[in-house]
């Protein structure tokens, strides 16, 4: 069993600049923002078969103990397609029972159900708006409440979101 310390980061394909800008975060000695990103691990060349490709994303996620799914008005359906790869993510994250960070990328800070993948919709998660501080927030405090307690899927379940006092105590 491989020891679990990574991000996952899932994300519709359309949505990959986001991904980058938050690995820009995490780079930027200037922005206190940092994970142990799980796509750094067996890279899948894009020419690989879809095969591959999903044995690499299992690979992936066997090392993962949190994951930020990114949300935009692509993430449902896309999601809901079995020929995607984002569906594919989506289900193992389910199936593995990882805590999950919705990040709304338009910045909403309140939950909006129509961008969750409805194979997550009920599953115990927090949803921030596309911020750096706020982000790092939900994997510190959020995520090791979650894992305290791995039975807290049937005590707590959907969707969850910061009260506006949080983001301001983080200067947002």
């Amino acid at each position: 069993m491989p020891y679990r310390n990574k991000t996952y980061v899932a994300f519709a394909s359309e949505d990959i600049y986001c991904y980058r800008l938050m690995e820009a975060w995490r780079d930027n000695r200037n922005i206190e923002f940092n994970f142990f990103d799980a796509h750094d691990i067996n890279t899948a060349l894009d020419a690989s078969r879809p095969e591959t490709i999903r044995r690499r994303l299992g690979e992936r996620l066997s090392s993962t103990k949190q994951t930020v799914v990114l949300l935009s008005d692509t993430t449902r359906p896309k999601a809901a397609r079995p020929s995607s790869f984002l569906y594919y993510e989506i289900e193992a994250i389910k199936r593995r029972n990882l805590p999950v960070v919705f990040v709304d990328l338009k910045g909403s800070r309140v939950v909006e159900r129509a961008k969750i993948p409805a194979t997550l919709i009920n599953h115990y998660s927090i949803n921030v708006s596309f911020q750096p501080a706020i982000i790092r927030y939900a994997l510190d405090e959020y995520v090791p409440a979650y894992m305290a307690n791995p039975s807290n899927a049937n005590v707590k379940t959907g969707p969850h979101y910061y009260k506006g006092h949080v983001y301001a105590r983080l200067g947002l």
